[in-house]
């Protein structure tokens, strides 16, 4: 799908959205054929689902699968939106491994997926300067204003969990850090959508008060490659 440059492995096919359903269903127009590909982002994707939309779909070859395509980007408000929610660690992983994260340049030991208690698992820890540290990624797809993109586009209890649990892992010795992953083109800011989810923005504020490290960066995105390509400012309300 995808190789160690984070480029796509076969060419996106373009299409037209018609509509998504059940969460995992889209259904698209490839010339005069009507497909059903795989949605791999479970969240509202506020925004980006008008009927009509550009698409970009990856045809898989793996027999097994029900659905033969993906749906991978969606071109809403004129820019490109990289949708698949599966690849923000991967996209991450290579921005650790590469030095294009300048506040965690120079990363030891990168694991993937690490539990720091019963309940929790975090994105990644790392040992920088003999420092370990936890990253969390969030996958940030919803533009309402020109230039800034936001999170959440829904209510995340799940999300609030984890700011909460990264100011434990300071507690404990760990720095922390969480990192908006911005797969949306031409986005220079970044803000918490405090009227979608208040509460999430309330911890957001405690848990900068208490350390944790925010970050937002924005990805290239084509229908060749998806890398992390610039960091953003985050606004505070």
């Amino acid at each position: 799908m995808y190789n160690l440059n984070m480029e796509f492995t076969k060419s996106l096919i373009k299409g037209k959205l018609i509509k998504r359903y059940k969460r995992f269903f889209v259904d698209v127009k490839i010339d005069k054929e009507v497909v059903t590909a795989h949605c791999p982002n479970t969240g509202s994707m506020k925004g980006l689902l008008k009927e009509g939309n550009e698409v970009y779909l990856l045809k898989h070859d793996d027999p097994k699968r029900k659905l033969k395509y993906g749906l991978e980007i969606i071109k809403a408000h004129k820019n490109l939106v990289g949708v698949n929610t599966h690849m923000a660690n991967k996209i991450v992983n290579h921005g650790l491994k590469n030095n294009l994260i300048k506040e965690l340049k120079e990363s030891k030991s990168i694991k993937p997926e690490v539990f720091f208690n019963k309940e929790t698992r975090f994105d990644f820890l790392i040992e920088r300067n003999k420092q370990k540290t936890f990253i969390e990624v969030k996958n940030v797809t919803l533009v309402r204003n020109k230039k800034t993109a936001e999170f959440p586009d829904a209510i995340t209890s799940r999300g609030s969990k984890h700011l909460i649990t990264l100011i434990d892992a300071i507690k404990k010795g760990y720095k922390s850090y969480l990192i908006f992953l911005v797969q949306i083109q031409n986005m220079e800011n970044f803000k918490i959508a405090s009227d979608i989810d208040g509460e999430y923005y309330k911890n957001y504020l405690t848990a900068k008060k208490a350390g944790v490290n925010f970050l937002a960066y924005r990805c290239n995105i084509s229908s060749k490659e998806i890398f992390i390509e610039k960091k953003l400012k985050i606004i505070d309300e």
